[in-house]
């Protein structure tokens, strides 16, 4: 914040308390956000040691069927968002081509 804006302003909330409770959790988000950053990062190091064993043993990069189970958990844990979530996720942990 700068010197001038107030925690209200930065938060959007109309009293001091609300813009504590919003500032707290907002911190609570952010480090949310880096612990799953670091469980994607951690998941995408294990899909290339399985794609590696694939790769090395003649089969495909990618398993399609695998890929499926992994779309049906998400969509069934969090509904239609949670399957855009999972493409996301797998497109991530994929690899270069």
């Amino acid at each position: 914040m700068s010197p001038m804006t107030t925690a209200a302003d930065a938060t959007g909330a109309h009293t001091p308390e609300a813009a504590g409770v919003i500032t707290g959790a907002r911190e609570r988000i952010d480090a949310l956000d880096d612990r799953i950053i670091g469980l994607i990062q951690e998941r995408m190091a294990v899909s290339a040691v399985i794609q590696d064993a694939r790769i090395a043993s003649g089969g495909r990069r990618v398993n399609l069927s695998r890929e499926t189970a992994v779309l049906g958990h998400y969509r069934e844990a969090l509904g239609k968002p949670g399957t855009a979530l999972a493409m996301t996720l797998l497109e991530l942990c994929r690899g270069r081509v």
